[in-house]
């Protein structure tokens, strides 16, 4: 996470709109003691106060292997982001940056049984093709029989219990409002600038 205090945000709320709106992570973990990270879309859960994310990986990903014993790791979720120009802040001795939204959420892993990789698989489908609505939905019904259960042997699902939800909104707080401004002009139609716009007091 980014140091400074300006750009931290802890409530959840945002932080999980921010997941689903960005829900394909990287995993990073050090199961046994080497860096390793993989990929993966997910599934946001939340029962009885527990946050959990649902994923699968391929069986022979780099992190299956450590799958049957558990391990801690964080699942870091990257939004839009855009390079600024010290040359829009209108103010001199200023430096490039960069702007962005990342979403960290940490906590223990564990492997799940295929009964339940199955219905990850549906749950996953449904969330992604309803972003592409009015088409229809796709499900696992189109397969042809026996195809889908040959292919869920080559993937584990896998559920991380989130004890740690952390984010970085990086919209140049840290600036005047004047240079926030310049920001905004700069980029115009990015999706940073209206984030950038949004910190803006009225009237400034």
């Amino acid at each position: 996470m980014h140091p400074a205090a300006a750009f931290l945000v802890a409530d959840r709320q945002p932080l999980l709109a921010q997941l689903r709106a960005q829900p394909f992570v990287t995993l990073c973990a050090a199961p046994d003691g080497r860096p390793r990270v993989a990929q993966a879309p997910v599934v946001i859960g939340e029962a009885g106060g527990v946050l959990t994310l649902d994923f699968h990986l391929a069986r022979t990903n780099t992190l299956a292997p450590f799958l049957a014993d558990g391990f801690h790791a964080v699942a870091v979720s990257l939004g839009t982001h855009a390079y600024i120009s010290p040359d829009w802040y209108g103010a001199p001795d200023q430096v490039p940056t960069w702007n962005y939204l990342t979403v960290e959420a940490g906590g223990p892993v564990a492997a799940m049984d295929d009964a339940w990789l199955a219905g990850l698989l549906d749950r996953l489908s449904a969330q992604e093709e309803a972003r592409l609505a009015p088409k229809p939905p796709w499900t696992r019904t189109k397969m042809s029989p026996g195809r889908f259960e040959a292919m869920l042997r080559g993937i584990v699902g896998v559920r991380l219990t989130v004890e740690r939800l952390e984010g970085t909104f990086k919209v140049s707080q840290n600036k005047t409002a004047e240079q926030r401004a310049g920001v905004v002009r700069a980029l115009g139609a990015h999706p940073i600038a209206a984030l950038v716009a949004a910190t803006i007091p009225p009237g400034a």
